[in-house]
């Protein structure tokens, strides 16, 4: 494995929200899944906060039918500042003002179709240019001292190369994955030789599945362009990274921190608890609740 000084800045990142969420349903009929709260901020807020402690500047959000929401988010709420500005509230016009740091720009376009995570990377490619970008998915809310997307982002100055995070699955779960198959060449690092979509258990070549952040380098767009629809007409984006992989290094990250698969109703509920705990305004309150009334119900 070899070690780069010669790329560019990783100031992009690219946001792919255009799903129906219909898992959530029916709270998510008129409102994003992303918008869904842990504890006080938003799903999609976690992912850019993220990215924003990575050094992103440059958030895309490719966003769907009914997603305006998230654009409302994200831009500047005049009349609510202006009231908790009157009414002295001066704490929470923070936090209505911090929702996007200074210096950090969000675009967003629209994936017409449903086409899949690798066509939803493919629609923002002409906001990316020839520039390497990271992609993170909403769903997967990963908590740790530094971010995954930071850790990422240290390997891939260091080695110049895309770079996919991963995490140990057990048993039939792997098979809700993308599994990867390499080479260990550190501490958590792994150069990769292959990924499998989905594998069957007894299929698939390691206990590794790839979890939704991603850097790329620019040459992952012409495999997207390549790429043939597959099950249920959409355009994946393992299929592109097993291509790229032929082209180039890329590696996989064994991120440190604890993802929380906020697709799902379990996981959104454990992120929530979890979190809470550590929460400076409700934490011990959550946690007197846990031990003293929850807890004495499932007895």
């Amino acid at each position: 494995m070899t070690s780069s000084t010669n790329h560019k800045i990783l100031r992009k990142a690219i946001f792919p929200v255009a799903g129906l969420g219909s898992r959530f349903l029916p709270a998510t009929k008129a409102s994003p899944k992303e918008m869904m709260p842990v504890v006080d901020k938003p799903l999609i807020q976690y992912a850019v906060e993220e990215a924003v402690s990575a050094g992103i500047t440059e958030m895309i959000f490719v966003t769907g039918r009914a997603k305006r929401a998230i654009a409302d988010h994200f831009d500047k709420a005049y009349e609510l500042e202006h009231q908790l500005e009157k009414s002295g509230k001066k704490e929470l016009l923070e936090i209505a003002q911090g929702v996007v740091p200074k210096g950090v720009s969000c675009t967003y376009i629209r994936q017409t179709e449903a086409l899949g995570l690798g066509h939803a990377v493919l629609t923002a490619a002409h906001l990316i240019g020839d520039e390497p970008f990271a992609v993170l998915l909403a769903d997967d809310l990963i908590h740790g001292e530094i971010s995954a997307l930071k850790q990422m982002v240290e390997q891939h100055n260091f080695y110049g190369s895309s770079v996919v995070a991963v995490q140990q699955v057990s048993g039939a779960a792997i098979s809700a994955y993308g599994v990867i198959s390499g080479v260990q060449q550190g501490d958590r690092l792994y150069l990769l030789d292959g990924i499998v979509e989905k594998p069957k258990v007894k299929d698939a070549p390691s206990d590794l599945g790839v979890t939704g952040r991603y850097i790329f380098s620019p040459q992952i767009f012409e495999h997207l362009r390549a790429l043939k629809p597959g099950a249920g007409g959409e355009y994946q984006l393992t299929d592109a990274i097993q291509m790229l992989l032929m082209q180039e290094q890329v590696i996989a990250y064994e991120f440190h921190g604890t993802r929380y698969d906020c697709g799902s109703k379990l996981g959104l509920l454990r992120a929530n608890i979890e979190l809470g705990l550590e929460h400076p305004e409700i934490g011990n309150e959550l946690r007197g609740f846990l031990k003293n009334e929850l807890f004495q119900k499932l007895q």
